[in-house]
């Protein structure tokens, strides 16, 4: 049975109206009396205009006219916010589609009307929530913002004190196992292993005390960073070598290092950080043994790939990839893996501050890093490090402190009296004439009365009444040619306007241990001509040459 058009309209969901060339309507539907109001005899015959807000009339003749000229079927208005009018003035948004057919008066235009209010309210209402959902976002990045930027500002001062307290621990326990040593020596038998045993075991906590403030340092951003133009090959190839115990045999560690890698500025130490942390992430999650892999590549990032990733410029990158075959994480912890403090080790087997440092340091080198991971299908993380055209710095020359005897006059000032005669004591045993002070007004007090040249300025950066940069200006001011050395676990009074360390300020990170302390000592004397002197009666072609050897990296050796 074949349906007339009449009767299929009637049957349409949407309102429909049939109007003539005259702009009089011709055909309206059930749908249309509902939904306007009218009965439909009060519309037959009525203008068009009828159905519209009085504001729209006017334009609306003209665009009716145009209509018949071309009538084809399309919607009405695309780009416009259309509204119509009910019979008892009430407005509503309305979607009008437009289409024509052929009857013996002639041809009819036909508008289907929808009511789209609800629609509409929709569409508010998921813009509401999205804005809100936006405004709630913002805020709580600004409230992460500043939680970290307490947290920062916590780290400091407990990391300035906990270095202090660190590098005491870790060089008397040094001073008494020389000791141990040097008694059993001079006995037959073996009854200090015990004690030296016990004291290496106090030596292992305080590095990896040391360890943990640093990496709570370097995800505040409080850490001395010098960036240099390294090779990131070299560094994997380093760590390789440092891996090996830490992963144990039943992890196996296999590279894939891309050819001619473009270098890249960060600060190595970091690098290596980064390796190690994603490493013994990756460790902790192979109980039962399986696959570390670290490939390297160039990588072209095109402005498609950064069109949705704000933090990445396009560019050229070397993408550094560190993947494992373990338990994998749920959607839900890989989306948290580098929120500060969150972990899914168990309690007491992880700080949760691993990721959120490689995090830390990998935004602070210009790149970006992501994580994927599955249950049982193991984790990837890839960090994209922007390639750098600066040249290579000469590599620093590394000083063996066991050959090395001095005979310059040594300014040192800290505040914290053990760790002052710590400092003094390895000084004073290496030959260094030392005048030790407390603090600022002390150490100017002993320029003042002191002689002879003093070639050497090794002072604390934070301190009170004076600070360590406000000293070394006031005692330049007096003996240019003293050359500064600042030690520090807290090096953010350092640090310039992009957070890293200028090029020509020298540091010796706390905590240290004497070796590290002598070597950078000599470095700084050497490097600007005082020279780590010899003893007297020394032949300079026997041991008590300095040594000096760069490793693999062009970096020193520690």
């Amino acid at each position: 049975m074949e349906l007339k058009p009449e009767t299929l309209f009637e049957l349409a969901p949407d309102a429909v109206v049939g109007v003539g060339r005259g702009g009089l309507i011709a055909l309206v539907n059930a749908q249309t009396e509902a939904l306007f109001g009218y009965a439909r005899a009060e519309l037959l015959g009525q203008p068009l205009e009828t159905l519209l807000p009085e504001r729209f009339r006017d334009v609306h003749v003209a665009h009716g006219d145009d209509y018949f000229k071309d009538p084809r079927t399309r919607p009405m208005g695309a780009s416009l916010e259309l509204f119509a009018r009910r019979r008892d003035g009430s407005e509503f948004p309305a979607e009008i589609s437009l289409s024509s057919i052929e009857t013996p008066e002639g041809t009819l235009a036909i508008a289907a009307v929808r009511d789209v209010s609800e629609r509409l309210a929709l569409v508010r209402e998921r813009e509401r929530l999205q804005s809100e959902a936006e405004r709630e976002r913002l805020s709580n990045r600004h409230s992460q913002a500043q939680r970290l930027e307490s947290l920062g500002e916590l780290a400091g001062g407990i990391a300035h004190d906990f270095n202090n307290l660190l590098a005491v621990i870790i060089n008397y326990a040094a001073f008494v196992a020389e000791d141990l040593s040097a008694a059993a020596s001079a006995e037959i038998g073996d009854r200090w292993a015990g004690p030296r045993d016990d004291i290496e075991q106090i030596k292992l906590a305080a590095e990896q005390a040391a360890h943990l403030t640093r990496q709570l340092l370097a995800f505040a951003r409080r850490d001395a960073v010098k960036p240099e133009v390294v090779d990131v090959n070299e560094v994997v190839r380093h760590v390789e070598q440092l891996l090996g115990r830490t992963l144990g045999e039943h992890v196996q560690l296999l590279s894939s290092l891309g050819a001619e890698l473009w270098p890249v500025l960060i600060d190595p130490g970091q690098l290596e950080q980064i390796l190690l942390n994603l490493a013994i992430n990756a460790r902790d999650a192979m109980p039962g043994g399986g696959m570390l892999r670290v490939e390297t590549a160039n990588v072209d990032v095109d402005e498609t790939y950064v069109s949705g990733r704000a933090e990445l410029s396009s560019g050229r990158y070397v993408r550094l990839q560190v993947s494992d075959s373990g338990r994998g994480m749920s959607r839900d912890a890989a989306l948290r893996a580098f929120d500060p403090f969150f972990t899914t080790k168990p309690p007491g087997k992880g700080t949760g501050l691993g990721l959120a440092t490689v995090y830390g340091i990998v935004q602070r080198a210009g790149g970006r890093v992501q994580i994927y991971s599955e249950p049982d299908m193991g984790t990837t993380v890839t960090a994209l490090l922007p390639a750098t055209g600066q040249a290579s710095a000469v590599p620093e020359m590394r000083i063996d402190p066991a050959r090395l005897r001095g005979q310059e006059t040594i300014l040192l000032v800290e505040d914290e009296a053990s760790l002052r005669r710590v400092a003094q004591r390895i000084l004073s045993e290496a030959g260094y004439t030392v005048i030790a002070a407390a603090n600022g007004p002390d150490a100017l007090a002993e320029v003042g009365r002191h002689p002879d040249p003093i070639d050497l300025l090794l002072t604390d950066v934070i301190m009170p009444q004076m600070p360590g940069p406000q000293l070394a200006e006031r005692v330049l001011a007096q003996r240019p040619t003293v050359h500064v050395l600042f030690m520090s676990g807290f090096a953010e009074p350092l640090l310039g306007s992009r957070g890293f360390i200028d090029g020509d300020v020298e540091l010796l990170d706390k905590p240290f241990s004497a070796p590290a302390l002598l070597e950078k000592v000599g470095q700084v004397l050497q490097r600007n001509g005082g020279g780590a002197g010899r003893r007297g009666g020394e032949d300079p072609s026997s041991d008590g040459r300095a040594m000096a050897e760069t490793d693999t990296t062009g970096r020193r050796r520690r």
